[in-house]
């Protein structure tokens, strides 16, 4: 009973400051009524044992400074289509144009109030869909309150990649973004996401791919030390078809990445994976991921990397439900931690469920500290000690990094990786 009535409070605290933008008036009615049934996650929710909500879930963000850095945002070589937040206010000035041959794009506010359009009945179906058998009442809360948001409808192989970039100016901003994608059948599109965003930030991104579709998604958390975010990708694939998500992550006070994935096609491939570095001891990064094969010969892949140092804390919390009937399934799942020194912690919890009888399913944790061995040989060829933790650091995280199909968005972010290195050293 006390836990009940401490999760009623804190949901009622939290949505007393809020009011239910215009559009999708049905979705946001169901999913503030979920919302309060739930209520929102405390520590002690199966799933958030391990990291502690209280500042996602308080009425009033914790104010983060703004970190003033002199240096060009990622993926700025990449020829790109830009979509600009500051704030999670749309800026029009700084964005590209948005019409592109084989791509529809709109911001989510611009077709709220639309009697027509393919997003009206999408928006928040797949969220809804990712509440069993856990709920996830602060992507519901998202929902029920998003601002706004990019829809995205691929019909073609889209060249230039989506970039939405999120920028952060006011220390106390409270930003939650719903995005939306749909891949049609044969089509493939690519979504970048850079940036701060908030103070504190809540994103849901929900993706769906038609048969023989693929989807890319390339993100990075980084800039601000200050900044305490949980995003959301609910994601749901066809016959044949392909989703590569890749995150990495430095900096901020807290983050939490949740991926939800729904293969209901047979022959679907999803990779979902990340690299994390972690330094001082207000640093603290969640990966939870829920993987469904309910469908013939999919294949999954989660791989999750992270290197912890002076304190941080990482978590993963991967699942693979594999549903009867879903023969020749091959999922994998491996989350190792590279902790620097003795007060760093690794928490994992692997998980598989499975109710068929033909799979070929793995899944493996380790934390280590740094190979004394490699590193004394490095130094015997002249290679500094700090040089040759680096150079360690990199190799361990390059079977994360692998996973991003594009090789010039991975280059880019091993170069930002070195640079950050260099500059903790």
């Amino acid at each position: 009973m006390a836990l009940a009535k401490l999760k009623a409070d804190t949901t009622e605290a939290r949505l007393s400051g809020l009011t239910v933008p215009a559009g999708f008036d049905a979705a946001r009615k169901d999913a503030l009524l979920r919302v309060v049934t739930m209520g929102l996650p405390s520590r002690r929710d199966e799933y958030w044992k391990y990291t502690d909500p209280t500042t996602l879930t308080a009425a009033d963000a914790v104010a983060a400074t703004v970190l003033e850095i002199d240096e060009p945002l990622l993926f700025g070589a990449v020829d790109q289509i830009k979509v600009v937040f500051v704030d999670g206010v749309f800026d029009a000035a700084a964005s590209d144009d948005l019409t592109q041959e084989g791509l529809e794009i709109a911001r989510l506010s611009d077709i709220a109030d639309t009697d027509i359009h393919w997003a009206k009945d999408f928006y928040g179906t797949l969220e809804t869909r990712g509440q069993n058998p856990v709920y996830r009442p602060l992507a519901t809360l998202n929902t029920a309150f998003a601002t706004d948001g990019i829809v995205i409808r691929a019909t073609a192989k889209v060249k230039k990649p989506v970039s939405l970039v999120y920028l952060h100016k006011d220390d106390t901003s409270d930003v939650m973004l719903h995005s939306l994608v749909r891949v049609e059948a044969g089509a493939e599109v690519t979504v970048l996401e850079n940036g701060p965003a908030a103070a504190r930030f809540n994103s849901v991104l929900e993706v769906d791919v038609a048969d023989g579709g693929a989807f890319h998604h390339v993100r990075a958390q980084g800039r601000d030390h200050e900044r305490r975010a949980v995003t959301h990708c609910f994601a749901r694939i066809g016959c044949e078809s392909l989703f590569k998500s890749f995150t990495l992550t430095v900096n901020g006070r807290l983050t939490r990445n949740e991926c939800i994935i729904e293969m209901l096609g047979d022959d679907a491939v999803a990779h979902v994976a990340g690299a994390c570095v972690g330094d001082g001891d207000d640093f603290h990064h969640d990966d939870t991921v829920f993987i469904t094969h309910d469908a013939l010969n999919g294949e999954s892949r989660q791989v999750f990397k992270k290197v912890l140092r002076n304190g941080a804390v990482g978590v993963f919390q991967g699942k693979i439900l594999v549903k009867e009937g879903a023969q020749k399934t091959d999922g994998y799942q491996i989350s190792q931690s590279l902790l620097l020194d003795g007060d760093s912690q690794f928490l994992a919890k692997p998980e598989l469920e499975i109710y068929a009888d033909d799979v070929a399913c793995s899944h493996g944790s380790t934390s280590g500290a740094i190979d004394e061995d490699a590193l004394f040989y490095l130094q015997s060829r002249g290679v500094s000690r700090q040089a040759g933790t680096d150079l360690l650091t990199l190799a361990f995280l390059a079977e994360a990094l692998d996973e991003i199909g594009d090789d010039a968005l991975a280059d880019d972010l091993r170069d930002r990786l070195e640079s950050w290195l260099a500059r903790r050293s």
